[in-house]
Order: structure tokens, then C-alpha cells, then sequence
């Protein structure tokens, strides 16, 4: 089954020298971008981090420091990447929880102000693991009926999730072929910021997902501790997570003054 789509949608997937967002760097991305006529687009990029990618990484994808010394950085790929995502939905494989909120890093990193308020994005993991709790290699054996080679390069990894997704809404009637759908069916919880500091609650109010605040509403308790925006903005968070809360702030100050 093809993807019933009204906008482009970038299917994505990137190795790291790490998982910690506000302090790890990309060094491969590859992006699959599907158009509503069918026709596609593929671009695979190896990026120079500009730090040094970990003996324990490097086992799990492959590339090395050597790999990548000569490659561009992400700053210099970004205009490219972001020409490729901008109008688009986002899907990728754990994409909500960790490719999302790395590649956001990245681009504000690269001085580019990328907002995700009208993107939707599908996880295709997230429907896996609703339907059947395996890995990516064991999705494409299930739904694909193929082995999955190259495992853990990006390219494979990427073009490997598209085609799942497509076998899913084979495979499930219950599934709607409608991107919105799918984005809310493989949400697990609705981020503000992605990475989970920020979540809604109930009510669609923006509370704070970590510390002794947590299940607190943000605006309220900015107004009751001034300093504790101050410290966050100082602290080592994610620039995605400070630019969400930055506008939450914005926003309780504009209602003031009105």
C-alpha cells in the first residue's frame, strides 16, 4: 500500500556519536523524501562532528573518527538539510524520542530556526511495538520478508522504515493510510519539546515531564519562581527545549500585558 499523502513526507534516519542530546553531534544522515505522486527523493550525507565519536559507537555503526575527518559539519550541510525537511512531515524508527529532537538541536546549533508546530511526524517503531514489540531487523524480516543488510547505516535503516510502514497498512485495516493518523497513533505521550521535558497534560497545557517540578504547569511555574527559567536557560537542556519554554514564558508576559 502507497502512503496517502497531502504534503511531502521526509523519512530520516541519523547515527550519532552518542544519545545525549544537548551535547552529542550527527555524523550520518540519510533522508528519503516521498512526494504525493509517488516520486522520490534520497540524499545520504557523512558528517565531521567535530568531536570524537566513542570506541562503543563506533562498534555499533561502523564509522569512524578517520571516516568522517574530512567530511563537512553539520553547519555546513545544514542549509541542504533543511531545504530537503522544510514543508514537510517527519517519519523515521524511534524518530519521536531521539532523531526528532537531535536533528532540531542540530539545526538551531547551525543558527537555523526550525519550529515543529506544523509538522506531523510518524514513529514507525512506536506502531511496531504496538502491534508486534520486535527491532528494526526483525520488522523488516516480519512485515518485509527480507533480511535487513547494513543494519545500523543510515542509509539502510531509512529506505528499511519505509517500506515497513508501507507493510504495516497492508497488513492492519485498523490502520488508517492518513499521515495525521499514524502520527497520533505512534505518539506515546505529546511532547511540546520532543525530548520529554516539556508534555501535555490532559488539558493541553504545557507542564514540566523532569524534576521537582514535574506534572507542574510551566507558566505557572515561572510566575511563582522567576529563577527557575534563568537556571534552565543556563543549564545543559536541549536549545529545542529552552526555545519551547522561552515562547511559553513570551506568552504568559504578552497575556499580561493585554
Amino acid at each position: 500500500m502507497e502512503l496517502n499523502l497531502t504534503k511531502p513526507i521526509c523519512f530520516f534516519d541519523l547515527e550519532a556519536t552518542g544519545t545525549n542530546l544537548a551535547q552529542d553531534r550527527i555524523v550520518e544522515i540519510a533522508i528519503l523524501k516521498i512526494f504525493p505522486n509517488g516520486n522520490k527523493e534520497s540524499k545520504t550525507w557523512l558528517v565531521n562532528p567535530e568531536i570524537t565519536i566513542p570506541e562503543e559507537v563506533i562498534a555499533i555503526h561502523g564509522i569512524t573518527n578517520e571516516k568522517v575527518a574530512d567530511e563537512p559539519t553539520f553547519k555546513e550541510l545544514a542549509p541542504k538539510v533543511y531545504e530537503m525537511i522544510k514543508g514537510c512531515d517527519l517519519a523515521g524508527y524511534n524518530s519521536n524520542r531521539f532523531d526528532i529532537p537531535l536533528l532540531v538541536e542540530e539545526l538551531l546549533r547551525a543558527g537555523i530556526d526550525f519550529d515543529l508546530k506544523n509538522v506531523v511526524a510518524v514513529d514507525v517503531q512506536t506502531i511496531f511495538h504496538k502491534k508486534e514489540q520486535r527491532t528494526l531487523s526483525a520488522a523488516y524480516q516480519f512485515y518485509c520478508g527480507k533480511n535487513l543488510e547494513d543494519a545500523h547505516t543510515a542509509e539502510a535503516d531509512t529506505n528499511a522504515t519505509y517500506e515497513v510502514l508501507k507493510s504495516q497498512l497492508d497488513r492492519y485495516e485498523d490502520l488508517e493510510n492518513d499521515i495525521k493518523y499514524l502520527a497520533d497513533y505512534s505518539a506515546r505521550k505529546r511532547f511540546a519539546d520532543f525530548a520529554g521535558f516539556v508534555v501535555y497534560d490532559k488539558k493541553g497545557n504545557e507542564v514540566f515531564g523532569f524534576g521537582k517540578n514535574r506534572g507542574k504547569n510551566v507558566a505557572e511555574v515561572f510566575e511563582k519562581e522567576p529563577g527557575y527559567f534563568g537556571w534552565i536557560q543556563n543549564a545543559d537542556f536541549p536549545l529545542y527545549t529552552k526555545k519551547v519554554l522561552t515562547a511559553i514564558k513570551l506568552r504568559k508576559l504578552n497575556t499580561k500585558i493585554k
